[in-house]
């Protein structure tokens, strides 16, 4: 399998001679009481990358923190849950689950309130827009129905994620059954799409810290907002696991998620200058 490597302005470059917004336009819809700061890792990274962040969650609490947030960050917009439709249909692309509560694991497979709250958000979301460019993470991809997955979504699963999604099925197959991009992070990173697969190599080890796949499944929206979606799919994984590895060389495993985020950008403006 061929190997993937970004090359210089070989993603879309943010024009300067636009209107505001034109440059991208995401949503992030994720957090809850137990998994607040979630997306909002999503979100330090996208605002970075993207003109416009749109921000919604199904708990209210997550609203607060939001707010509280934006004394450090101003660059994103909390949205109502109630109006978080209205932001899906003029976006570019959505992100949808990080930090969405799953099953109880001593539950099994049995869903909890919260989890079949997840499910139904979910689900019910990807039904009413299905042509939107889905990304679709955590906490929305243990809860949901595989028949629920748009064509072309980009799924960012860790490896039992994907396993209560497609079971041991390899990635290559899943994403030709389910017409989506699979990122499938394992000791061999793979990006997958009905046509065709790469893999990722690049990263150290920070990329086991708690909070990297959220921070890499905001980059993937930030990207498939003005790209195609397998080649976001690559790049934001090319990409993280090459800011890791800068990180690596610099601080050892000495560095979190939040670390990763801030320096994906440095590393992205190499690629889009």
């Amino acid at each position: 399998m061929e190997k993937f490597v970004l090359k210089k302005n070989q993603l879309y470059k943010p024009r300067a001679d636009v209107r505001k917004g034109e440059n991208g336009q995401v949503v992030i819809i994720g957090g809850s009481k137990l998994f607040h700061g979630a997306p909002l890792l999503s979100l330090k990274v996208a605002s970075r990358i993207v003109d416009m962040v749109f921000f919604s969650s199904p708990e209210p609490s997550v609203g607060r923190v939001a707010e509280n947030l934006k004394s450090k960050l101003f660059s994103f917009i909390w949205v109502p849950w109630g109006e978080v439709g209205e932001y899906i249909k003029k976006s570019d692309a959505v992100l949808i689950g990080p930090g969405l509560m799953r099953y109880r694991r001593e539950m099994k497979n049995d869903l909890d309130e919260t989890g079949k709250r997840s499910k139904e958000i979910t689900e019910k979301l990807l039904s009413q827009f299905p042509n939107k460019q889905w990304v679709i993470d955590a906490g929305s991809l243990q809860v949901m129905d595989p028949k629920f997955i748009p064509k072309n979504a980009i799924l960012t699963p860790n490896k039992m994620e994907y396993q209560m999604l497609f079971g041991e099925i390899e990635p290559e197959e899943a994403a030709k059954k389910c017409q989506c991009i699979i990122i499938a992070k394992n000791k061999e990173t793979k990006a997958c799409s009905p046509r065709e697969s790469r893999i990722i190599e690049g990263g150290e080890g920070s990329l086991t810290k708690g909070g990297v796949g959220d921070v890499l499944a905001g980059l993937a929206v930030s990207l498939a907002a003005k790209n195609p979606p397998f080649l976001a799919a690559c790049a934001a994984s090319w990409l993280s696991q090459r800011a890791a590895g800068e990180l690596y060389q610099k601080v050892g495993v000495v560095c979190n998620a939040d670390d990763l985020a801030e320096k994906i950008p440095e590393v992205l403006g190499k690629y889009i200058c």
